[in-house]
């Protein structure tokens, strides 16, 4: 069985999306099915949403119960209030009491001898109700409060009674419990993207600027099959008539630029197609149509070679010239050459070479000039070609090696600083690393992938 899962933007999509250097969006209420549909032979096609891995949202009844939680906080500072209140106002009418004590006897006082006890305690008495008066709004807020704490009373009934359906429907699912679960979910979706096969180009997003830094021209790479724990970031400033690459450990090291070894290279380098691969530097020599891999590891040249009748020196570059005549790049596949003949009449030719010998393994002749092409690169054995390496600039050809076909496409790309001199694929990173007017960037791009599944054979 096969799952065709068409590609979607950020948190983390069954399509892949390659690297993220920006802040991205996606679900947080957990994984979904956003679309399905079946293609013509009947096989499921369906867009997965996964949620951030660090978030485990819990469901409608977790949240009512946390609402639920929240409400009894409050109803119980409120209760508290009203008990202080309370205590207050009780002393107070300790207090009355005892003065009203002490105006009963003196009316029965003044019952037994009205005359002679009138006019000298009639002011005392006028005082002394004056002083009873606040009583009063004292009993009336009794009144409300009582009312307040009977109504408080029956909404704490009612809450505890919803706790305990909501616990008893939650049951052992604790929070452990469920997070774990996600967990698992997760792993099980890292284990199928490691199934993923070669896709097709849907979209390209960004760029991320990542530095500006250097000339308007240059290149900047890192190694597709190093390992995940090898970050390291090989840096060349301009298209000719240069020998040093700068390494970084990083790439905040890079960002921040800590330099962390610099190799001068036995022979200069001829416009900015350059690819690190499994730790060697592939490049154009100065003013020729050789290759030449050299190691970092030893520093020396362990092979070069020259590619038959590929035009150099500016004869076919792209079409911002920078002696740009031979690209080197990588995909899921290997490594390639691209680059234009004479005996192809100055059209692309795409040749598959071996990444040791430099021997080359395939050649296909296209029909697309060279010079006309803005910039190039390859994914999963398809050549795809920009109009331009200007603002407006698009995606809109693609050479597929696999069957020899080409179609026009249209997938634009936003050109932000108005000059593309360097556009390389990373396999690693399913990401085109770009250097664009003396600005360090990365476009995100988005495949269609189809899944092996353990059925397949």
């Amino acid at each position: 069985m096969r799952l065709l899962l068409s590609a979607l933007s950020p948190v983390l999509w069954l399509t892949i999306f390659g690297l993220c250097p920006t802040l991205t969006i996606g679900p947080k209420e957990g994984w979904q099915v956003y679309s399905s549909a079946q293609d013509a032979d009947g096989r499921c096609i369906c867009t997965v949403v996964a949620p951030e891995q660090s978030l485990c949202s819990r469901d409608a009844k977790s949240r009512q119960l946390r609402q639920l939680l929240e409400k009894v906080q409050n109803m119980s500072q409120s209760i508290e209030v009203l008990n202080l209140r309370t205590q207050r106002d009780f002393q107070y009418v300790m207090k009355m009491e005892n003065q009203m004590k002490g105006l009963r006897t003196k009316f029965r006082q003044i019952e037994d001898d009205r005359k002679s006890i009138i006019a000298r305690n009639f002011q005392e008495l006028k005082e002394t109700m004056d002083e009873l008066n606040p009583l009063i709004p004292v009993l009336e807020q009794y009144k409300m409060d009582a009312a307040l704490i009977s109504h408080f009373k029956e909404e704490i009934r009612n809450l505890s009674v919803v706790l305990t359906g909501i616990q008893e429907e939650l049951g052992a699912f604790d929070y452990d419990e469920l997070y774990q679960r996600v967990l698992r979910l997760d792993t099980r979706l890292r284990s199928c993207m490691g199934k993923l096969t070669c896709g097709k180009l849907m979209k390209i997003t960004g760029p991320a600027t990542i530095k500006t830094s250097g000339t308007r021209f240059g290149a900047w790479m890192t190694d597709p099959v190093a390992s995940t724990k090898n970050n390291r970031v090989w840096y060349m400033d301009g298209y000719t008539n240069s020998k040093i690459v700068r390494e970084y450990k990083t790439m905040d090291d890079f960002v921040s630029g800590v330099v962390s070894r610099t190799y001068s290279l036995p022979f200069k380098w001829e416009g900015t197609n350059h690819i690190v691969y499994n730790g060697s530097l592939y490049y154009n020599k100065y003013q020729s149509n050789i290759i030449v891999k050299y190691s970092f590891e030893t520093g020396s040249v362990l092979a070069q070679r020259a590619l038959e009748f590929a035009g150099f020196y500016n004869m076919y570059p792209y079409t911002w010239g920078g002696y740009s005549d031979i690209d080197v790049m990588t995909d899921e596949l290997g490594m390639w050459v691209v680059y234009a003949t004479n005996q192809n009449a100055g059209n692309v030719v795409i040749s598959q070479i071996d990444p040791d010998t430099l021997h080359v393994l395939n050649t296909w002749n296209t029909e697309y000039s060279k010079r006309n092409a803005g910039e190039s690169f390859m994914i999963c054995g398809t050549l795809y070609i920009s109009n331009s390496h200007l603002s407006g600039a698009k995606v809109y050809y693609a050479y597929s090696t696999k069957d020899s076909s080409y179609e026009y496409i249209d997938i634009p790309f936003h050109n932000q600083y108005f000059h593309i001199s360097m556009l390389s694929y990373n396999a690693r990173e399913r990401a085109l690393y770009a250097w664009n007017n003396g600005h360090q960037v990365i476009f995100n791009v988005t495949l269609f992938h189809v899944i092996k599944t353990d059925d397949d054979s």
